[in-house]
């Protein structure tokens, strides 16, 4: 059974993209899910050389050496991903050797009039340097995203539900080999 690492660049209780993390954690289909906690202190060099890495730190590289793929959901703040995020990659690159390196990465978004897109294209510039597998193709992002969501927290659009089947099968198929259905 595949291991999916899922990561919310959202610390909001009722977080749209945490929603949409889920919606792809459903259509990835059967797996074992680990949901990554960004809950960690700021990054700080001195921190790291008195301390090491923060044991919150530790569980996350942890979490993505386990993983088979990872799923990022990210909102868009200002153009950009949000700062939690930026500071978990921050520490995930003090790791050695390096977790995300080689690991199917599959990148969702959703927010306001562009769905994330800024969000989504800043993120993969951050990743550049780790090596990860990034699934290449069109942004997945849902834009409007306060009406996209029923109260079942699933995608209301068929559309976007086939759109994000389709990325989730993409993403399952890095792993096991094979080739996504069109």
């Amino acid at each position: 059974m595949p291991r999916l690492l899922a990561i919310s660049g959202s610390l909001r209780k009722a977080s749209r993209n945490t929603a949409l993390l889920h919606e792809a954690i459903r259509l990835f289909g059967d797996c074992t899910v680990d949901i990554a906690d960004l809950r960690l202190p700021l990054y700080d060099g001195d921190v790291e050389d008195a301390h090491g890495l923060p044991d919150k730190v530790r569980i996350l590289n942890a979490q993505i050496r386990a993983a088979d793929a990872i799923v990022i959901a990210t909102p868009e703040y200002n153009k950009m991903i949000p700062g939690v995020l930026k500071n978990a990659l921050d520490w995930i690159s003090r790791d050695k050797p390096q977790p995300l390196i080689g690991k199917p990465v599959a990148i969702v978004s959703a927010a306001g009039r562009s769905g994330g897109e800024v969000a989504q294209f800043t993120l993969r510039h951050a990743l550049a340097s780790f090596n990860t597998n990034l699934l290449q193709g069109a942004a997945f992002v849902v834009p409007d995203a306060a009406a996209a969501f029923g109260e079942d927290g699933r995608l209301l659009a068929e559309s976007q539900q086939s759109g994000l089947h389709r990325l989730m099968a993409r993403l399952r198929a890095e792993i096991e080999g094979g080739q996504a259905p069109e």
